[in-house]
């Protein structure tokens, strides 16, 4: 099922005045390779609501001091997460699904 937050809707004038930042920010942000947003036949920026999601993690990330390569680690890091806890959730919610035993940090077997 597609996700209904991922269409390219806003200008880059109104993406910019909602999280709050300028359009020459949004530009860097994507050259940086930060965000992607869609496009229209023409090339006109089109910033989806996801795209606002992670604007404003960006603003919040430049905020606590994070430099802009910094902040790509942090949102690859983030989506990686994102990715194996959906990927365990399903696996949890499969039939038959036999609970694992994981290990915490230290490498000990976690409680179960």
């Amino acid at each position: 099922m597609p996700n209904p937050n991922a269409a390219g809707v806003y200008a880059i004038s109104v993406a910019a005045e909602l999280v709050g930042t300028g359009q020459q920010n949004l530009r860097l942000y994507e050259r940086r390779g930060l965000v992607e947003p869609g496009r229209t036949e023409k090339g006109t920026r089109r910033y989806s609501e996801d795209d606002l999601v992670t604007l404003r993690r960006i603003a919040e990330l430049l905020g606590q001091g994070l430099n802009l390569s910094g902040i790509r680690l942090v949102l690859a890091l983030e989506s990686e997460n994102r990715a194996l806890r959906a990927k365990l959730s399903r696996r949890a919610a499969a039939p038959g699904a036999v609970p694992r035993r994981t290990r915490n940090y230290t490498g000990a077997a976690a409680p179960r």
